[in-house]
């Protein structure tokens, strides 16, 4: 079998001009990249907020297992679906990480024949906007030890700075360090620390800002500390705002590419939801609702996660909810949540199947709380048995949700055909009508506790000290109003993740909130999850390599 690599570089790429002449876009309305890359000017997306609003179709999947789900693939292979089916589509993805893409995962564009190219400039440094957004963090870190270097005019107590560097890479190292050393010309040394790119607040703000005005109101809301005097200093403070805006001002404009079959994809952003909001950006999906009559998107991660930060976050943020959801399902990943281990999944197992499909069924029912059609996509591979494909397609059944196979990695548009339809069917015969899952007046540990006992199905929350001073003071700093951003294992509803299946007899126990004020949500990080991710033992990047000729090698 071809890796995804040779999938990809055997494929005749189409000039970006003839693919956004699909969604009825010339050359005039693009900022190229070559020939295969190019972003959306401002211009354009101005012109085109008098358009309706195309359906909104959100791809989530259950809780991911090493297994495997495949829900970015199932992602384009159902926009090529789509466009298969004489449906006008397109899609909308997040931006791979440098991070994962050299760590575990080796590639972050979907796979098989159900991808987007370039995949090898998408997975490394394709248009520069995480490097844009790298270089706007460590810019505001730079100035704000400037400014109390400089005389600390407004009195930031240096203990109390919150505001951390990034780096678009794996690196524990970088977790917690001391800057300054060196004497008194050298700075002010302080505790500081490193987070990933796609854990910072400016990857969020980028993601949900919806024009430059807008971008520089939230660059500014930045809280990057405390005074003495125990008060919030933000970045606006600092007056840096104008500056990152600048450093941000191309990064912001969507991503247009093409999957193998040609259908346009707009890929930008990309936060983790395991640590961030876990959705592409605003202005991309919304130029794709502008464009398409069907828009494919999806969310990072399991549905806990993702679709819910999704649903609770981005959509009053994108004014427009999704009209149908489709959950992404293996086989092979629900006999690991039944209790089977990974070197046992090529073995028929009805019995772990049925006691892992609770996983599933919890899934649905989240999503269903939001008021939202429901599919389940069962993600096809070679060792599922035609037992067990009955048996979990009965199982849907009886939670009256409609399940189809796709096969779109192996088979491609084809391979995504019986879910397309069934998709359009479904919002035909529903309409959507979006609930969201809490109220901004509820206060943030009765927030919290909501997500928790109605996503999670957990107990209820344990709140740390200094969680709960928290509360006291962002309550008193009028911050109660925002959402709650969970920062949670991916592999578990609880903060567990070795408790798979649908655990209930647990609680969460929140050890801290973050402040996102320009983002507009409050982090709570839950259990030991970490903002920066270290590399396994053998990383992805020890098969990678590239040719005198320049051809990548060993990229997934």
């Amino acid at each position: 079998m071809k890796s995804d690599l040779q999938i990809s570089q055997e494929t005749d790429l189409k000039p970006i001009v003839e693919i956004a002449d699909k969604v009825n876009l010339g050359y005039e309305d693009l900022e190229l990249y070559g020939n295969y890359k190019a972003k959306i000017n401002f211009s354009t997306i101005e012109e085109l907020k008098a358009k309706p609003d195309g359906k909104l179709i959100l791809v989530t999947s259950i809780n991911p297992t090493p297994a495997g789900e495949g829900k970015s693939t199932v992602t384009v292979g159902l926009g090529d679906a789509l466009n298969q089916i004489n449906k006008q589509a397109a899609i909308a993805l997040r931006e791979p990480s440098l991070g994962p893409v050299m760590g575990i995962k080796g590639g972050a564009a979907g796979g098989g024949y159900a991808q987007v190219l370039p995949m090898e400039d998408i997975n490394l440094h394709f248009t520069g906007d995480m490097h844009a957004i790298t270089s706007a963090n460590n810019a505001l870190s730079a100035f704000l030890d400037n400014h109390i270097h400089q005389g600390n005019e407004l009195k930031i107590d240096a203990r109390r700075v919150i505001w951390k560097r990034v780096v678009d890479l794996n690196d524990r190292e970088l977790r917690q360090v001391i800057v300054g050393l060196g004497g008194p010309i050298q700075g002010v040394p302080r505790e500081d620390g490193f987070d990933i790119t796609v854990a910072s607040e400016i990857m969020a703000i980028l993601c949900l800002a919806t024009d430059l005005d807008d971008l520089k109101a939230r660059l500014a809301r930045i809280v990057i500390g405390y005074t003495f005097d125990r008060e919030p200093v933000t970045a606006g403070d600092l007056k840096v705002e104008g500056a990152l805006a600048l450093l941000l001002k191309d990064a912001l404009k969507p991503n247009l590419v093409q999957t193998i079959y040609g259908t346009p994809a707009f890929i930008h952003g990309g936060p983790f939801a395991n640590i961030a909001h876990g959705c592409n950006s605003i202005l991309a999906t919304k130029t794709a609702l502008k464009l398409a009559d069907y828009v494919v998107t999806e969310a990072g991660f399991g549905a806990d996660l993702g679709a819910e930060k999704f649903l609770d976050i981005k959509v009053p943020n994108l004014k427009k909810a999704p009209d149908a959801i489709v959950i992404v399902a293996t086989i092979r990943a629900l006999k690991m949540h039944g209790g089977r281990q990974k070197s046992e999944l090529l073995e028929e197992d009805l019995s772990a199947l049925k006691a892992g499909f609770v996983n599933l069924k919890r899934h649905i029912e989240n999503m269903r709380s939001y008021n939202i059609p429901v599919i389940v996509a069962i993600n096809e591979f070679v060792t599922d048995t035609k037992a067990e494909f009955a048996l979990l397609e009965e199982l849907c059944e009886n939670q009256g949700v409609l399940a189809k196979r796709v096969s779109v990695w192996e088979q491609g548009a084809l391979g995504g055909v019986d879910l397309a339809k069934a998709v359009v069917e479904l919002i035909a015969e529903q309409a959507a009508d979006y609930q969201p899952l809490y109220q901004s007046t509820a206060t943030i540990s009765e927030k919290a506790e909501t997500i928790v006992k109605k996503i999670y199905g957990g107990q209820g929350v344990q709140f740390s000290k200094k969680a709960q001073k928290q509360i006291e003071e962002f309550e008193k700093n009028g911050w109660s109003g925002l959402p709650i951003c969970m920062a949670k294992t991916q592999y578990s509803f609880s903060d567990d993740p070795t408790l798979l299946g649908a655990p209930t007899d647990f609680t969460i126990t929140i050890r801290e909130f973050v402040p996102k004020l320009g983002a507009g949500f409050l982090v709570a990080l839950t259990g030991d999850v970490m903002t920066m991710p270290g590399l396994p033992k053998k990383p992805a990047a020890l098969n990678m390599d590239v040719t005198n000729q320049g051809e990548v090698i060993g990229l997934f």
